[in-house]
């Protein structure tokens, strides 16, 4: 059995499929089950040097950099696989690299990473790709690539008779095709054949500049960024808060297009788009940051996604987990990888999330000045269900900022009664502060959260689609003021007493459309 069609059983009891939220203990789940994953694609090697400025050159009106410091990092493909090393999949690459000086940089990094290389072609005279790139005081000035004009076709082909046997017992197959040259001819046909009969436990994912030449292949999933998904579409993407709506509206044709069971789009700044074949459209927010000198996030992404789907994590939670790798690499100057340990102290960090009503007031009175809208939602959120995750990423999308103010223990209980909460106020801020589209969390112990909203005065007001605005002693509030109340979907077979009810009397899961 393949840990995507396992039961695992989590810390707290349950299985890694009914998995929800972001907790600290994940990373390392994951990383004890350790999937077996294949990459195969265009493996590169990435160079950073940096220095200083103090003069022009004779020449002509360009700066001179005087070179203080020199670093590689695999890139590409092999950045995908010493990512998914990092986080704990037992990690083989499929490429070829030249008898170069690059070429044994490339292999060493991917050994000591713990990445196996043994299908991993050389070829004597073949230029290892190369991406240098030239800063000085945290500014990117120039990039130049070394690449080959074309792989031999004994490499080629000695590359596809080693595939059918290396895909064989994976539990997932990741394809990076960056367009330089290695994933075309015998070793394309090769891998769609080999895995066009695979076992339905076989997560294949499409990392691919151009995903349309794997339509056939039938992938789990595809994962264009923006620019690459505005070519597929023929349409310009331009950065721009629109760009998550335009993906949307064009959901069908990015399915048509890559065959894929769901594509995620990534928008950088704007998150990512979960799209699948059937049910609800997802969104995860990136959290903001300020230029930096990184590459690679995509490559983490893809990787956090590979290793969290191919441990039968429901998918909607898997690209969370992924935007959360991200967002720790893309802080980060140069290419870098998240491994367990990054990830699980990540996710920690939101255990003390809630602030208090005082910083939370000087934390809104910061974005309103910068003309962002704020939300406000309240709830128990006990135990978190796609119910939840559906109406938070709804209020997310109402303005811009979104505050979440949980019900304290105290209040819960004289809500629900004396077995209630089942997770402490500490346990539900930390899920709940782990979900990219919640900005961020506070608690409140008053029988109405009518005292949090005179002190922030949101914009917005969103509350489930179970309520009325009528029904509402805070609308009143609200209105009072000139803010607008929004009552958003309500999942109406969802909900966290039935949830409760089932895992005390042993009702196991009950079907729900596909996340």
């Amino acid at each position: 059995m393949t840990p995507r069609s396992a039961a695992e059983n989590t810390p707290g009891g349950g299985d890694l499929a009914g998995q929800r939220g972001l907790e600290e203990w994940l990373p390392r789940r994951l990383a004890a089950i350790g999937p077996a994953v294949t990459v195969v694609g265009d493996a590169m090697l990435d160079g950073w040097w940096s220095g200083t400025i103090e003069r022009l050159c004779r020449e002509a009106p360009a700066p001179v950099v005087d070179i203080g410091k020199r670093s590689f990092a695999p890139g590409g493909a092999a950045n995908t696989a010493v990512n998914l090393a990092a986080l704990g999949a037992r990690v083989r690459l499929v490429g070829v690299v030249g008898c170069d000086v690059a070429g044994a940089e490339l292999l060493r990094q991917l050994g000591e990473a713990g990445v196996d290389t043994g299908n991993i072609c050389r070829v004597p005279g073949l230029t290892t790709t190369t991406k240098t790139r030239i800063s000085s005081a945290g500014q990117l000035l120039l990039r130049f690539d070394e690449t080959a004009e074309r792989i031999p076709a004994a490499a080629l082909n000695a590359s596809a008779r080693s595939l059918p046997a290396v895909v064989q017992n994976q539990d997932a197959v990741v394809i990076c095709d960056y367009g330089a040259g290695f994933l075309s001819g015998p070793v394309k046909s090769t891998l769609v054949t080999a895995l066009a009969g695979r076992p339905e436990s076989v997560l294949v994912v499409v990392d691919a500049h151009d995903p349309r030449p794997w339509a056939a292949l039938r992938p789990d999933l595809a994962t264009p960024n923006a620019q690459e998904a505005s070519e597929v579409l023929g349409i310009k993407l331009s950065a721009s808060s629109r760009r998550p709506a335009v993906v949307v509206e064009h959901r069908q044709e990015l399915l048509r297009a890559t065959g894929a069971a769901a594509v995620v789009v990534t928008l950088d700044r704007e998150g990512a788009i979960l799209i699948p074949s059937s049910g609800d459209v997802h969104r995860t927010w990136a959290k903001p940051v300020t230029e930096k000198q990184a590459s690679g996030a995509g490559d983490t992404f893809v990787a956090a996604l590979t290793l969290a789907r191919a441990a039968s994590l429901p998918l909607t939670t898997s690209v969370d987990l992924a935007q959360a790798a991200a967002d720790i690499v893309v802080r980060r100057t140069g290419t870098s990888v998240c491994s367990t340990d990054d990830l699980g102290q990540h996710l920690a960090s939101f255990a003390d999330t809630a602030l208090d009503a005082g910083e939370l007031a000087r934390q809104i009175s910061r974005h309103r000045a910068a003309g962002q809208r704020i939300v406000l939602t309240n709830g128990c959120f006990d135990v978190l269900h796609r119910g939840h995750t559906r109406y938070l990423n709804q209020a997310k999308q109402l303005g811009d900022i979104l505050v979440v103010a949980l019900n304290s223990d105290d209040s819960v209980r004289a809500l629900k009664g004396p077995d209630r909460p089942i997770n402490s106020v500490t346990d539900r801020a930390a899920v709940v502060g782990a979900l990219s589209c919640v900005d961020y969390v506070t608690v409140f112990d008053t029988p109405t959260p009518v005292p949090l909203i005179e002190a922030l005065r949101p914009e917005i007001y969103a509350k489930g689609g179970d309520y009325s605005s009528e029904m509402l002693t805070e609308a009143r509030v609200v209105e009072r003021y000139g803010g607008t109340v929004a009552i958003l979907d309500y999942v109406a077979d969802v909900s966290t007493t039935a949830v409760v009810k089932r895992i005390r009397h042993g009702g196991g899961a009950v079907p729900v459309e596909p996340t």
